[in-house]
């Protein structure tokens, strides 16, 4: 209803417009060279109407001809567009469902139609990994980083793949460049510190590192640093981050004795010692004491620090044996058999102390503690809380998960078959006495 309403009021209009132009009186008169034309007012008047009609539509029809390139283009470039998110969407299914093939069809169509932007480059050298392509993954991923708005992008899939090869110190660099581009980056910062423990720059991965982890990193940062000063300081660090740490304690004794600072590395092994026994302390303290009883004092000052621990005792033992004090080494070695202790350690120094008894003979009861050491628990030794793994000896990174760390002295745990350990030693009667920290 309201369309008719509309177009009855359209033709009064026209109506009236015809009306008022066919009552204006008088003539318009024209004249162009010997041609002349003459027309009443209201026909010159409908005839100039028409004629502006006629150039108004001839100008619209001329500018969309020559708009139709460039609608033609948007029209193009929209359908690409279309076209190429689809094939964007589809890459994203193929990599998501681990479809190489698939992945770098669509991810090439995707670029084909959309050109080579971050999205497509990143999916195309995406696809490209997956597909096991390393060199077209590196030369796509190339492209990205010499980008600026996708540096990063570019540098990241590099780092990965350097990381993958093993190849530190190219990923290094890698690291560092990608830094520069995107700053404060967790992922990065976590890739950093592992090339810095992989490459073994510890102060590189101590600068990276929080938690429980500094104190392991600090001390091998202070035993591979050359300067002295530098050395002294992670070493504090580390001692100062776990007091328990042997490798903490025994790095700051070093750098002391070094400088000649001999009565303070004597109370570092002490505190240690006090915190967590360890033989590779023991025999820090009692390396430059040659007097077997010397030796011996030494040992029960130390031991005093953790007089109830097995190690103190063991010490004290091992002591007593080389002084030729046989009545003493007894009483502490049985000492630690009454507490129910059967490390392979002390079963090997009671055979020694039988040997001794004995005069340098052969004597049943040595045999029968040589015995009662091949068939004994393990000794304590280093390994990993993480994964349970043992390690011959401390190092701040777990060899088999990779833990930093996380390296523990303790006794192992049961075993339901018999495992190949190293041989101990006792430096006394010259059979080895391993010490797992050395």
């Amino acid at each position: 209803m309201r369309r008719i309403f509309l177009f009855l009021l359209a033709c009064l209009l026209a109506l009236a417009v015809a009306f008022g132009l066919a009552s204006l009186p008088g003539h318009v008169a024209a004249q162009v060279g010997e041609t002349s034309i003459s027309a009443p007012t209201g026909v010159a008047a409908f005839a100039l109407i028409i004629l502006l009609i006629i150039v108004y539509a001839a100008l619209r029809v001329l500018g969309a001809v020559f708009r139709l390139p460039r609608r033609f283009r948007l029209w193009r470039s929209g359908r690409n567009r279309t076209q190429g998110d689809r094939a964007v969407t589809r890459t994203l299914i193929a990599l998501a469902a681990g479809e190489p093939g698939a992945a770098r069809r669509q991810a090439e169509a995707a670029r084909r139609l959309l050109g080579d932007t971050p999205q497509t480059l990143l999916l195309a050298a995406e696809a490209a990994r997956l597909g096991e392509r390393s060199d077209e993954a590196q030369a796509t991923f190339r492209m990205l980083a010499e980008r600026k708005d996708s540096a990063f992008l570019g540098l990241r899939g590099l780092l990965r793949e350097a990381i993958l090869r093993s190849e530190w110190g190219e990923a290094a660099a890698l690291a560092r460049r990608a830094e520069a581009a995107h700053p404060g980056g967790s992922w990065l910062r976590r890739e950093r510190r592992r090339i810095a423990i992989e490459t073994e720059d510890w102060r590189g991965a101590l600068a990276l590192a929080d938690g429980p982890a500094r104190a392991a990193l600090a001390a091998a940062a202070a035993e591979a640093e050359t300067d002295a000063k530098a050395a002294l300081k992670l070493a504090h660090e580390a001692e100062a981050a776990d007091p328990s740490l042997p490798a903490a304690a025994l790095a700051l004794a070093r750098r002391l004795r070094a400088m000649g600072r001999e009565r303070r590395a004597e109370t570092m092994i002490g505190n240690a010692w006090a915190e967590a026994p360890h033989p590779d302390l023991a025999h820090f303290l009692l390396e430059p004491v040659t007097d077997p009883m010397a030796r011996v004092n030494a040992a029960q000052r130390l031991a005093a620090r953790n007089p109830s621990h097995p190690e103190s005792r063991l010490l004290l033992a091992e002591t007593a044996l080389r002084a030729g004090l046989l009545g003493e080494a007894r009483r502490y070695a049985e000492a630690l058999r009454a507490e129910g202790i059967a490390w392979r350690r002390l079963w090997l120094l009671m055979a020694g102390i039988a040997r001794a008894e004995a005069g340098g003979r052969d004597s049943a009861a040595e045999r029968e503690a040589l015995h009662a050491a091949a068939t004994a628990g393990g000794d304590p030794e280093w390994r990993c809380s993480a994964c349970g793994s043992p390690a011959a000896k401390w190092q701040p990174v777990c060899s088999h998960c990779g833990m930093v760390g996380r390296l523990k002295w303790q006794v192992p745990p049961a075993l339901s078959a018999p495992v190949s350990l190293p041989e101990p030693k006792i430096e006394l009667l010259g059979i080895d006495k391993g010490s797992a920290g050395r």
